[in-house]
């Protein structure tokens, strides 16, 4: 089974502009084995964040992309809720690298382009 697949079979299924973003931002790991959808849906919601971030993009015309976001990271937890021996230190992990974007283009501090320091 591919990363695709396995998300194929999540109900309720994402509606369809929401899915659509979701494979845009797999890219190619949407063809990858479905035991790494929770790494590959991680690193894809990490993406689509730094480059909002950079850009310096968080308004409402952003909402379809922050959506995907918040929808691969729920992938990520629901995939590792399946197969992860130890789910809260992959949860604190994620949420760790998550922040940290954050935090790195906070520390930019307005007018300075996004840009991460």
């Amino acid at each position: 089974m591919t990363v695709g697949a396995w998300l194929e079979n999540r109900t309720p299924p994402a509606p369809d502009a929401l899915a659509a973003r979701v494979r845009e931002a797999l890219g190619p790991r949407w063809t990858a084995d479905a035991s790494d959808a929770g790494a590959a849906c991680e690193a894809a919601a990490e993406e689509i964040l730094a480059a909002l971030l950079a850009a310096g993009r968080t308004g409402r015309e952003t909402a379809l992309d922050l959506l995907a976001a918040d929808a691969l990271v729920t992938y990520a937890f629901e995939h590792a809720s399946e197969s992860a021996a130890d789910l809260d230190g992959a949860a604190a992990a994620a949420m760790t690298r998550i922040a940290a974007l954050g935090a790195r283009y906070a520390a930019a501090g307005p007018g300075a382009g996004g840009a991460a320091r």
